[in-house]
């Protein structure tokens, strides 16, 4: 079995470890993120695994990854079936390890092509109505020495930043102007800078705001607490509105596309103002409309 010294030299009897070796050189150019990257690798190490170890590349048949399909259906071995999610995420896998090998000319046949994906349609979020909603407002004003739970809620109602976006806020992404507020979402990593956008944020939430800074004075971070704080302050704002629903960051994230969709904003307009891709896109629209249907 001839092994790859580098990608230009793989065939189809190279082994998969050499494969994988150059496909993730590949992905790595193609700015895949780590965790899409690791799980791909991890995908493909486990076929290897569940194939004899000395397999060639070109050797791997349809039948071959139909049985490993199956094999992850039926729990491994272990009575554990993959999750509908996973084995969604590791058939795309295969795709993509495959064609990436048949495309580039170091296997005669595509294997995987023929693979049926399968489709993952995950249940529709939680999400506050209109009188939750205003029930949270008015419970989270009433914490009257403490600013934080108002500044907080508003916040992600009307920008629908991530958890992780709102823990890096600055006080330099607020910007006040006599046209418009607004809050820069940032990113120091520069494959995420497509994320970075601009939102705009009312008054009333720039006056809770200044009233949250003259009692707290962060320095810099603008929520300078521990992810696992802010979650309990959403938490304490759900028990005192008396609401069944558990506030979180992505019911507000939700909750903010729902709003905006239902007061006739563009879809396109949404999805730049949560930081979206298009390819994401497809499911969250499709379950905002499902939403809006059912809150009519």
């Amino acid at each position: 079995m001839t092994e790859a010294s580098d990608s230009f030299h793989l065939n189809t009897q190279s082994s998969i470890p050499s494969a994988i070796k150059w496909w993730e050189v590949y992905l790595r150019d193609q700015n895949r993120s780590d965790f899409t990257i690791k799980a791909f690798l991890g995908d493909i190490r486990l076929l290897q695994k569940f194939l004899s170890p000395d397999i060639e590349i070109g050797q791997v048949s349809t039948h071959d990854l139909n049985r490993f399909v199956e094999w992850l259906k039926n729990g491994r071995g272990r009575n554990i079936p993959c999750s509908p999610k996973s084995l969604s995420r590791r058939i795309t896998s295969l795709k993509s390890f495959f064609r990436w090998l048949f495309n580039n000319g170091r296997i005669p046949l595509d294997p995987a092509e023929s693979l049926l994906q399968q489709s993952v349609v995950s249940p529709l979020p939680e999400v506050l109505d209109n009188q939750e909603i205003e029930l949270a407002l008015r419970a989270a004003q009433s914490f009257q020495n403490d600013p934080r739970p108002f500044v907080l809620l508003k916040l992600l109602l009307e920008t629908g930043i991530k958890k992780s976006e709102c823990l890096n806020l600055k006080k330099s992404h607020i910007f006040l102007g006599e046209d418009e507020n607004y809050i820069f979402v940032r990113y120091a990593d520069q494959k995420d800078r497509n994320k970075e956008r601009k939102i705009s944020i009312s008054e009333e939430w720039i006056t809770s705001y200044d009233k949250y800074l003259s009692v707290y004075q962060p320095e810099d971070q603008v929520f300078p607490w521990s992810p696992r704080r802010l979650e309990y302050i959403l938490e304490d704002i759900s028990k005192a509105a008396n609401l069944t629903k558990h506030i979180s960051f992505s019911m507000c994230r939700w909750n903010c596309a729902l709003l905006d969709f239902n007061s006739g904003k563009e879809m396109d307009s949404i999805r730049e103002k949560l930081g979206i891709s298009k390819i994401q896109w497809r499911e969250i629209s499709s379950k905002i409309k499902r939403l809006a249907e059912l809150s009519a």
